[in-house]
């Protein structure tokens, strides 16, 4: 695997994790509050968050950049 897309693939993984974990510990606080079950509804949010968001973030963060490069004119 070549430099750039072993990259592509952990950031991936990295950005899944501060991501998802953030939005999630937030919706579920929102919804549940900080009660008994918030940390297991919080993971089961996670993990269910994570298994879709990281494929979504690989496929998805390249074609982001192209949109941000064209709306900012600047080179992708």
């Amino acid at each position: 695997m070549n430099p750039q897309k072993k990259f592509h693939l952990v950031f991936s993984f990295v950005m899944g994790a501060m991501m998802i974990s953030l939005m999630t510990l937030v919706i579920t606080a929102v919804n549940v509050g900080f009660t008994a079950e918030f940390l297991t509804r919080w993971g089961r949010s996670f993990a269910i968050g994570y298994v879709i968001g990281v494929p979504m973030i690989f496929f998805l963060a390249p074609v982001a950049r192209k949109i941000t490069s064209r709306l900012i004119d600047m080179p992708a």
